[in-house]
């Protein structure tokens, strides 16, 4: 769900078609005392030639970061510290909002898989909350998801302003975003570095059932599951209610829901944004195996960044140091994001059509906790502040919040 007003915007039809060959290698955020900008930017190093330090010392500091292992994720001392704070805040988490009715000024509410948005007049209010969304539906709610969702997200929009610019006005509180509003292209641009994935429009499941031709890429014979792309493609869909419908450019221009200049820019601007993720997290010991970006066009006409941005929902990733072995073994990749949790579930129902899921494993739920928390440390190289509350963390939403559009209305 993005972060700017949903109006389709009606272009001009111009015809347009991409046609990519991919073929097999060989085998085997004045800032007041509460309203805070981006969190902390300060404190992150700006990017310069698509590296995260200008400096550098820094740099060979990263470049020599040796890559991690599964250990890292299973035995580190700060899952020791962490998983404590995680299984006690199993009970407060954020699955719902209503901020219509402890904010004064809200419009109305647009409930997402993720995020809730508020029509706050002039800015949008986005929360982004502890629900786990897969195949189209919630699984479940994990601990701190929404917070580390969104200080990754704002470490990552900061970070790639010399890309695109993004919708990004505020962040008041650590679950929530204030964003311009724009008019959100009603496509989302899914840029694949590998051949992988489980659900029905993962790039793995669509080869595998035979197809060579996917939104406009021609895919030769003989890749395999897991294998790394000759090249990033770009395969795009349509956001729709319930079921996100793949698309080729050509459909895209010829349906009106973009230009081709439009269609164009947006296009440049996800593969620049995926390669500049794939740098910074090789830096990292990761892969950056896939993700989506969305786009608005805002008042004064520009192409904005809204939504999310590299986070471990949008994004697979998977770890460096051991794909390439496992790879030539036929294993799977260890990953840091939500695969594992989405394999379990198709293992044990139908999330397509089952009308009730059984409920996640708490274990399974405190490790996905551990591996977004993981993530956002090992990017961004500081600790996130997760303590533990007694306070509801929807009451805590909403006078930050409140707090926050009344300064911006006052300016």
């Amino acid at each position: 769900m993005a972060q700017c007003a949903r109006s389709t915007l009606n272009p001009l039809r111009t015809p347009h078609s991409v046609s990519r060959t991919v073929t097999a290698k060989n085998p085997a955020f004045a800032s007041v005392s509460f309203l805070r900008t981006l969190p902390e930017f300060n404190k992150y190093p700006k990017p310069c030639s698509l590296v995260m330090s200008c400096q550098g010392k820094a740099q060979n500091q990263q470049e020599q970061r040796p890559q991690l292992s599964l250990d890292d994720l299973v035995t580190s001392n700060r899952k020791g510290e962490v998983l404590g704070i995680i299984k006690d805040s199993l009970s407060n988490c954020l699955s719902e909002t209503n901020l219509l009715a402890t904010v004064p000024g809200l419009k109305s509410r647009i409930k997402g898989k993720v995020r809730d948005i508020y029509d706050a007049g002039d800015y949008l209010v986005l929360i982004t909350t502890d629900r786990l969304s897969a195949f189209d539906r919630n699984l479940a709610s994990i601990p701190f998801k929404g917070q580390v969702l969104n200080e990754t997200s704002l470490w990552w929009f900061n970070n790639t302003q010399h890309i695109t610019p993004n919708a990004i006005v505020s962040s008041p509180d650590k679950n929530v975003v204030i964003a311009k509003k724009c008019s959100v292209f009603p496509i989302e641009f899914v840029v694949r570095g590998y051949v992988t994935g489980s659900t029905d429009t993962s790039l793995w499941t669509v080869y595998n059932k035979g197809v060579r031709n996917y939104c406009g890429n021609v895919l030769s014979d003989g890749l395999v599951k897991n294998q790394k792309l000759p090249a990033n493609i770009l395969t795009p869909t349509t956001k729709a209610e319930d079921h996100d419908v793949p698309i080729t450019p050509n459909e895209i221009v010829e349906g009106g829901f973009m230009t081709q200049a439009e269609f164009d820019e947006a296009s440049m601007k996800a593969l620049s944004l995926f390669e500049f993720g794939q740098r910074v997290a090789k830096k990292h010991g990761l892969i950056l195996v896939d993700t989506k970006y969305e786009f608005g066009r805002s008042s004064d006409g520009s192409i904005l960044l809204i939504d999310e941005i590299h986070t471990p929902d949008s994004s697979r990733y998977w770890l460096a140091g051991s794909y390439e072995e496992r790879f030539q073994k036929g294993l799977e990749p260890e990953n840091v994001d939500k695969e594992f949790l989405r394999l379990w579930f198709k293992e044990n129902c139908n999330p397509y059509e089952d009308e009730v899921l059984p409920a996640a494993p708490a274990e399974l739920v405190t490790e996905l906790a551990w591996r977004y928390i993981f993530l956002y440390e090992t990017i961004t190289g500081s600790r996130i502040d997760i303590l533990p509350t007694q306070e509801p963390i929807h009451d805590r939403i909403s006078r930050n919040t409140s707090q926050a559009l009344s300064s911006l209305r006052q300016l």
